[in-house]
């Protein structure tokens, strides 16, 4: 814990041991058990009820929120019902004590899903999720042209790696062709009045928490909830800068429909599907430009002295994602000749990445 200044120390002070029936005095110990980019989780067990409960400090806000913390923390209130997300017990988005936001939460077992004997399960994770009734004023984000947004937030992050020296010209001039190509994408596309629920925004497979058939399968990491149309979210989950983050898979097109097809059964008419699947297939291809931007911005802070997190399998991938391979095939399978690339984009002639 000596990573976060007066962290130590914030673990001992009374509002905090109050607030979760802590004994006066420290005799928890708490164990780094995860990081991401935005967040730092110990585990520990409470000395009293012998439950594992996770400690979670923020670290940054992908939303540019000033309690990012806070707002994961009321989506995970919200999302409670659904029977698929940890509980919440304690929140801090203050930042008096720390420089940082502090969230507790449950601790819920499981391993990461795999994409190749999970997909059913995973379906059925998302439909129960997706299926909670979510006013609108919840005090979730919801943007007014989802696609846009989208599109938007990937030239802030883009421009991180355009402004930057240090990036690859190549890549630059690769990534623009394919961002004009996702605004000529979205240009025709109307707005529609769809059923709205809170949706996670990030299902990359380590988000899923697996135990089987018949147990519980989770979804946590609530950094960037929305209130949105559940096809933003089915379409980050199946879309190639998702599936390939953390993995070595890339579904097939009958992979996917397949997977579609288990979740609207498992919807199972508690609310509208109709025109969920084009909708998805229209999420898709903007998504993977979201994941490629947010590489580009990464791959410049990975290159900072300072950086309070860093992963080294984190940076191999982002070094992938931007290989002009990468680029080509995202050209070529998600937007065709409308983000056609030059002939010398792919390293001898076919990406490695070609299934």
């Amino acid at each position: 814990m000596d990573r976060i200044k007066g962290l130590k120390e914030y673990v001992q002070v009374g509002a905090y041991r109050e607030a979760l029936e802590l004994p006066g005095e420290a005799c928890e110990e708490y164990k780094l058990l995860a990081q991401g980019e935005y967040n730092i989780n110990y585990i520990f067990t409470h000395p009293i009820n012998g439950k594992k409960l996770l400690l979670r400090v923020n670290c940054g806000s992908q939303m540019h929120l000033e309690d990012q913390i806070g707002y994961e923390y009321h989506a995970l209130e919200l999302l409670e019902g659904s029977q698929r997300t940890p509980k919440v017990y304690y929140v801090d988005g203050g930042k008096e004590m720390l420089d940082h936001g502090v969230l507790v939460m449950e601790y819920l077992p499981g391993v990461s899903l795999d994409y190749r004997r999970d997909m059913v399960l995973a379906a059925q994770c998302l439909a129960d999720i997706h299926s909670v009734p979510i006013p609108e004023g919840s005090g979730l984000l919801c943007p007014g042209n989802p696609l846009k947004a989208i599109l938007e937030e990937c030239e802030e992050m883009v421009k991180v790696y355009m402004d930057s020296p240090l990036g690859d010209e190549g890549t630059k001039k690769r990534i623009r062709i394919l961002l004009d190509a996702g605004w000529e994408r979205i240009r025709t596309i109307k707005d529609q009045d769809v059923y709205k629920c809170c949706i996670n925004t990030e299902l990359n497979s380590t988000n899923f928490l697996i135990n089987g058939e018949g147990r519980g399968n989770y979804l946590i990491d609530w950094e960037k909830p929305l209130y949105g149309d559940p096809a933003q979210d089915l379409g980050h989950f199946l879309a190639p800068t998702t599936t390939f983050w953390k993995t070595d898979v890339i579904l097939k097109p009958s992979q996917a429909d397949a997977f579609l097809e288990e979740y609207i059964g498992a919807v199972n008419g508690r609310f509208s599907v109709e025109g969920l699947k084009e909708r998805v297939y229209t999420f898709i291809p903007i998504t993977c430009l979201r994941g490629v931007t947010w590489c580009a911005m990464a791959w410049v802070q990975y290159q900072q002295p300072d950086k309070l997190i860093f992963n080294e399998s984190t940076y191999k991938k982002l070094e992938a994602y931007l290989s002009h391979d990468f680029l080509e095939m995202i050209s070529r399978d998600y937007f065709g000749e409308q983000g056609s690339l030059r002939p010398e984009a792919a390293k001898d002639g076919k990406p490695e990445w070609n299934n």
